[in-house]
């Protein structure tokens, strides 16, 4: 850029690699005639640690602290609201417990993470799916842990053996 005063009228008229600023505009204070001055830019400011806000990284660690264990192979105890209308009609809420083996996780720690629970009742299998940030579950106990090598834990479905477990500490 030229140290040449720029008039109102007056455009560049060459190519520049800089960005184009507005030349400012003062008024001195002898006379009330605008005077151009060079432009001023400001400086451009990176982003350094101490700037950088980690919000959603600290919300997704708030929200699931007690589900960071839940994985295929452990045997847990949910507790679910189930609310239910009674014969006079009205409404009614109680806690119902599902024990089973987690035969998948899905969604990671995203909010709309689930697990697949599964349970044989009176030798039929049953499987439920249980979202973790859902309000209805009111709790989730893990109470062993099988050794297993698959994260979907889908062959349980036909499998007749039983797999090997290790009681959690609690």
């Amino acid at each position: 850029m030229t140290d040449t005063p720029l008039t109102p009228n007056d455009q560049p008229t060459t190519a520049s690699t800089e960005p184009a600023v507005a030349p400012v505009v003062e008024s001195t204070p002898t006379t009330d005639t605008p005077v151009a001055t060079a432009p001023v830019t400001e400086p451009v400011v990176e982003p350094t640690p101490e700037t950088v806000t980690e919000a959603p990284a600290e919300a997704e660690a708030e929200v699931l602290p007690m589900f960071a264990d839940l994985r295929p192979g452990v045997t847990v105890r949910v507790h679910q609201k189930i609310r239910e209308m009674n014969t006079k009609g009205e409404e009614k809420e109680r806690i119902q417990v599902y024990e089973g083996i987690i035969i998948a996780r899905k969604h990671g720690h995203e909010a709309g993470a689930t697990i697949t629970v599964r349970k044989i009742s009176n030798g039929i299998g049953v499987e439920k799916i249980f979202p973790l940030n859902s309000p209805n579950v009111v709790k989730i106990e893990a109470i062993k842990q099988a050794t297993v090598r698959r994260s979907k834990l889908y062959f349980l479905r036909t499998w007749k053996k039983r797999l090997q477990e290790v009681i959690l500490q609690k």
